[in-house]
């Protein structure tokens, strides 16, 4: 027998030294990479998004267009690797962001955009400050965050300015832990000194805010003033000291009125404030009794640096927290854990390594009880020695320990035992025979007997899963670890299958006897069944024609479960977490407190949920943001009129529903609030992969404003006419009120004011301006000195516009005019704002969806049946484009985004991907065989894994997903590998017999091609079934999983269907096409 490559490995190492060493080896090197593999929960996506924020002063939306989005576009589009650009022009600013390629150097990004945007700052125009340019990646999202607030018993005594004060030291000290990244903080409000001027005051006594703020300033210098000797000794002078309490700055002098002195207190109020900064950030739990407890509340943020080891970081930083517990953190405060990514990862990756384990040993039990002990003893030693070496494999390529690659050791170890399984099988066999040889050459002849068909089986496997690297988009590098680690597994375990099985084989076996089955050499009571199995079909090529037409009959009947919605499609299921958000955007221009007080009562209606542990509300201020809040730019909702509710949800086990069921419920408890008019209320849960802006997305392009403006209400509307489609809103909203104050230059030329002095007084009055710091010593931090009115009190009325303003009425008199006399004041509405999309104008409508369905794909039908239905009567009804941006801007055009568009790259390139492993695993079976009619045979039964995959998603009313797909591209090739084996036994099977005629002579017959096909399925489907029990095993442990649910289904259900069918398939295919 012809060893060929699988044999003379064996052969060279059966009785090697070295193959011992290579085990020991394999253990050592497997062992160092599953203790230094950095653990995270997710595989961290590197999506840089670079934004660039410009202040346009005096310029509305449309100007600012014009004359800075424009230009910056332009620019920012030029830069290599940058895939979007959007902006958002408002009056008076502009923000624009460059979202960089999947896989960018987040660092290398914001270099780009730097570098370009100095290069080409003679583009902006003049009167524009220089922009100010901000990166964001994946390392900026805080793996830990900790919300400091008062024990209700201390809540009096401890002000947001103490904890903000603690929270900063309490950051100075995390910032000492090693391999901590970028930490800030969320709700911190300082102390102040605020002076509070009062226009009647300021009139009555003809004092203006410049006299005011330059008294304070001049009042609050220290400097050092030069050195003077002193017997010979150089001594250094410091002139000056900060002032330092507000009773200091208000018995300030500033002018004297009809003889008497005028203090800073004759015209303001001076006093210590907290209310300065516009946001309220608090804690809000149930008490004990039932009662709702708000606390004041401030967050630290922590993220980790690049490449570290999440798990690690955050239990370093978690100590360092306990032990600063009773010394800079008081007994009087309650530190809460609201955030920690690495206690997540470390359960993902423990859970997922029992799994593996577990997967582990099903599949030594069942090869127990399927060949034996000896045999389950060394697949016992296999399947760790290839896990250890794919995690060593997994380390060189850069992955870490997340929940994708876990999977994909779960899933690789159903069929990374497949060549093992054979091997071993084959060798039992062999050895069973009891033909004079020994167990060496035994062993060397059965693996040489399976060795070509093998290699073949396990590079087909790996055409199947390699072409998936190749995915783009986000999906591409979240679900890479699969096809990366599970091809390096398949390579791995054939070399480990051809070189440690048979060693071990022999050394398990020793000298004991040779087990010999009755039987096995036709496949044992397994190959009998089969027999009398297939028997009925193969008798006749009519019944093979017979049953082939039954099955392509059920393969498309499956289909139809598509068509009929009992299986919908879906790019990932929702996932379990512990956090869910509530974001709040009231009508531009809204209050603070209007923000705060629904934030109140959303926090409210959370906490009457069971599962909820604690609340924090932000209102003005944005929560620390995750990945979805890094796509989604969450970091940039510090505006009066935004607010972000995050509930903290008990741990998995501590609850029956899931972090989903939950969502729903509190849904609908939040649509049943009373808010004001205009406000959105959108419950946001953690995306199971990749983030998008909003799952279900209508941009909407046109010839101009009102035009898109139009089409989006209208779009919208039919959006709402879809029950399941929830959390309905736009992006331009109605725009604020605001005030228009206009300078009358008549006036200041007649009262010879300057028009800076209007503008500073102005400035004042509508908000602040600090003056300087009171340095209080002792390493604490400064005091700013404001000078600003409170908020309750920031109006534009005839009061506050008879402020004075200095004046010069007659030559060399410096006097006062009122504000009022040089002013008029008139009311406006703002500009909508102006969205673009790679540099064109666009209005977008966002939606979530639950209920039904929820895929954007059937959200997108049911749009479009709406507005089929809706009366365009003077507005044309838009084109619908399904992906790319319209080249024609003169028509309107819904073009779908969001969730739909990762879902149709995903889609598309793993059709694309499984289409190039089909044409690369026939290559390589043509070459195997050397013939081109036969690989078409073997490709056969691979529709007929729809059968199982689309029945299993049926049956747990489970929708078909990307990883679905990975399922069914993975099926494609472990199918192709049983029929390869099949055929392979069934082209070497002898063709001919001696028989014994009736007078005692023998002659040499022709068998008959049904007693052919009988037997290689007799003998092979013992091993056919095994690899197929021992892959679904692997994907059993994965079932529960609501991510991975639909590998799972796809590689039970579908090898299930296929493994049964394929056996009896093919043959029926030979019987039909040969005589």
């Amino acid at each position: 027998m012809r060893l060929g490559i699988a044999g003379c490995l064996t052969h060279a190492f059966i009785g090697s030294a070295l193959t011992p060493l290579f085990l020991l080896a394999a253990f050592a090197v497997g062992l160092v990479a599953l203790v230094t593999l950095p653990r995270e929960e997710e595989p961290q996506i590197s999506v840089p998004m670079v934004d660039i924020h410009v202040s346009a002063p005096g310029l509305r939306a449309e100007d600012a267009e014009k004359l800075v989005t424009e230009q910056l576009e332009t620019i920012v589009k030029a830069i290599d690797g940058v895939e979007h650009v959007y902006s958002q022009t408002y009056d008076e600013r502009v923000l624009v962001t460059a979202r960089f390629l999947v896989g960018t150097s987040a660092d290398a990004a914001v270099l780009r955009v730097h570098d370009r945007i100095r290069a080409n700052l003679d583009r902006i125009p003049v009167g524009i400050v220089e922009p100010r340019i901000i990166g964001r990646g994946i390392d900026d999202v805080a793996i830990v965050t900790l919300t400091l607030s008062p024990k209700p018993e201390t809540a009096a005594s401890v002000s947001a300015a103490d904890l903000t004060r603690i929270a900063r030291e309490l950051r100075g000290e995390i910032a000492k832990v090693d391999d901590v990244g970028l930490t800030y903080l969320v709700g911190e409000t300082g102390d102040a000194i605020r002076i509070a001027p009062d226009p009647a005051r300021l009139a009555l006594y003809g004092v203006t805010l410049q006299q005011l703020s330059a008294k304070v300033t001049a009042a609050n210098r220290s400097f050092p003033a030069g050195m003077v000797r002193d017997g010979g000794e150089g001594i250094q002078v410091v002139a000056g000291e900060t002032l330092q309490s507000p009773a200091e700055i208000a018995n300030l002098l500033l002018t004297a009125r009809d003889g008497r002195p005028v203090y800073v207190r004759d015209v303001a109020d001076v006093s210590f404030a907290q209310d300065t900064a516009d946001l309220y950030v608090s804690t809000v739990r149930k008490a004990v009794g039932g009662s709702i407890e708000r606390l004041p509340a401030v967050t630290l943020a922590v993220a980790k640096r690049a490449g570290a080891n999440a798990v690690t970081v955050a239990h370093d930083v978690l100590a360092r927290v306990d032990s600063l517990k009773g010394n800079l953190i008081p007994d009087s405060l309650t530190v809460e854990v609201t955030r920690d990514y690495g206690e997540t990862a470390n359960e993902k990756a423990n859970e997922l390594l029992f799994h593996l384990g577990l997967a582990t040993l099903s599949i030594i039990a069942l090869v127990w009880v399927a060949i034996g002990f000896r045999e389950a003893v060394v697949v016992a030693v296999v399947i760790p020695v290839t896990i250890l070496l794919t995690l060593f494999a997994a380390k060189v390529m850069g992955y870490t320990l997340n929940r994708v690659s876990l999977f994909a050791l779960i899933f690789s170890i159903g069929i990374l035992v497949d060549d093992a399984i054979v091997v071993i099988e084959n060798i039992a066999r062999h050895t069973a025979m009891r033909d004079g040889r020994s167990r060496r050459e035994a062993a060397v002849d059965a693996v040489a007997e399976v060795g070509n068909p093998t290699i073949v089986a396990t590079l087909t496997v790996v055409a199947a899963l390699l072409p998936m690297l190749f995915v783009s988009g986000m999906m591409g590098p979240y679900m890479s670890p699969i096809p990366a680690n599970a091809s390096a597994a398949m390579i791995f375990s054939f070399f480990v299958a051809v070189i440690v099985t048979p060693w071990l084989m022999l050394k398990v076996a020793g000298n004991g006897p040779v087990h010999h089955h009755q039987g096995d050499g036709a496949g044992g009571a397994l190959g009998r069944t089969y027999a009398a199995v297939a028997r009925p079909i193969l008798a006749s090529k009519r019944r093979s024609l017979a049953f082939l037409l039954a099955v392509g009959v059920l393969t498309l009947g499956s289909l139809t479960l598509f068509y009929t919605k009992h299986v919908t499609v879906k790019l990932l299921p929702f996932d379990n977490k512990g956090e869910l958000a509530v974001t709040i955007d009231l009508p531009e221009g809204s209050a603070v407190e209007a923000t705060d007080a629904v934030a109140q009562a959303v926090a409210k209606v959370a906490l009457d949920l069971p599962e909820v542990v604690s609340v924090q509300t932000h209102a003005g201020a944005a929560a620390p943001f995750n990945f979805n809040g890094l796509v989604r730019h969450s970091y940039l909702r510090a505006e009066p009129q935004l607010g972000d509710v995050q509930v903290n949800l008990t741990a998995k086990g501590e609850r029956d529903r899931a972090s989903h069921d939950i969502a729903l419920d509190l849904r609908q408890r939040v649509m049943a609030l009373t808010v004001p008019a205009g406000t959105s209320l959108k419950v946001v849960e953690p995306p199971p992969g990749p983030p998008v802006m909003a799952t279900l997305l209508a941009e909407i392009y046109g010839p101009d404003a009102d035009t898109r403006r139009w089409t989006a209400k209208k779009v919208e509307a039919a959006f709402r006419e879809v029950p399941f489609i929830v959390d309905v809103d736009n992006s331009f909203g109605v725009p604020a009120r605001r005030l228009r104050v206009t300078i009358s230059t008549d006036d200041l030329d007649f009262f010879h004011v300057e028009e800076s002095d209007v503008f500073d007084t102005l400035a004042i009055l509508g908000g602040a301006s600090t003056v300087g710091y009171s340095h209080r010593g002792g390493g604490r931090a400064a005091i700013p000195i404001v000078v600003e009115r409170p908020k309750g009190e920031k109006v534009l009325d005839e009061t506050a516009l008879t402020t004075p303003i200095p004046a010069n009425v007659l030559p060399g008199d410096r006097g006062v005019v009122e504000l009022g006399d040089v002013v008029r004041v008139s009311e406006e509405r703002a500009s909508f704002p102006i969205f673009r999309h790679n540099g064109r104008f666009a209005e977008m409508v966002t939606a979530e969806l639950a209920g039904t369905f929820e895929a954007p794909l059937y959200g997108m039908l049911a749009v479009q049946e709406a507005l089929d239905r809706q009366d365009w009567t003077g507005l044309a009804k838009p084109a619908i484009a399904l992906h790319g941006q319209p080249a024609d801007e003169s028509r309107s055009t819904l073009l779908w985004d969001g969730e739909w568009e990762v879902t149709w790259v995903t889609f598309r390139d793993m059709g694309a991907a499984f289409a190039i492993a089909i044409l690369g695993i026939y290559i390589l079976v043509v070459a195997q065989f050397g013939s081109f009619k036969l690989p078409l045979v073997i490709l056969t039964p691979i529709p007929l894994t729809f059968i199982g995959i689309l029945g299993g998603h049926w049956l747990f009313h489970a929708p078909f997903t990307a990883t679905s797909m990975i399922g069914f591209i993975a099926l494609a090739g472990i199918i192709v590998r049983n029929s390869i084996l099949l055929v392979d036994f069934i082209r070497h099977a002898p063709r001919e017999v001696i028989v014994t005629d009736e007078e005692g002579g023998s002659r040499v017959a022709r068998r008959p091609l049904a007693d052919i096909l009988i037997e290689a399925g007799s003998i092979r489907f013992k091993p056919i079934l095994l690899t197929a029990l021992a892959a679904m095993i692997g994907a059993a442990v994965i079932l529960t999983d609501p991510i991975f649910q639909g590998l799972a289904i796809s590689l039970l259900f579908g090898l299930a269907s296929s493994t049964l069918l394929t056996v009896l398939v093919i043959p029926a295919i030979y019987r039909l096409l040969r005589s």
